[in-house]
């Protein structure tokens, strides 16, 4: 799920982390490209917005298809670290029962997962 996230702030642009790791500013330039791109060829649903909105509005719509790229190759009855399903669902194969993906971190501020990682090594 962590993972699921990073990919989130990354694509959405809010990757705390972009300015530690060589590559990182050539990846988010060449993401902002892209997402322009995809304004412009999309001006008459997206012409009025930033391209930050773009980001934000390309993630909620892909980011269903982003879970089940990560979990294609999940084992069957494979236990998620965490119960995450809403509206008491369960879960297996890391998706809950309806196909939601199992987690929100993707919404959760990176320095906020930081701490709950960091606090798992305790």
């Amino acid at each position: 799920a962590r993972s699921f996230a990073d990919i989130g702030d990354i694509i959405r642009g809010k990757d705390l982390y972009l300015d530690h790791e060589p590559g990182k500013q050539h990846l988010e330039e060449r993401l902002e490209q892209m997402f322009k791109n995809i304004q412009e060829n999309n001006n008459t649903e997206l012409g009025e917005l930033t391209t930050a909105q773009v980001r934000e509005y390309w993630w909620a719509l892909n980011r269903q298809q982003v879970w089940n790229a990560m979990i294609c190759g999940v084992e069957q009855n494979a236990k998620y670290f965490r119960d995450r399903c809403s509206k008491g669902g369960s879960y297996e194969k890391c998706r809950c029962i309806n196909g939601d993906v199992l987690t929100n971190f993707d919404y959760v501020p990176q320095y906020l997962r930081w701490f709950e990682e960091w606090a798992e090594d305790l």
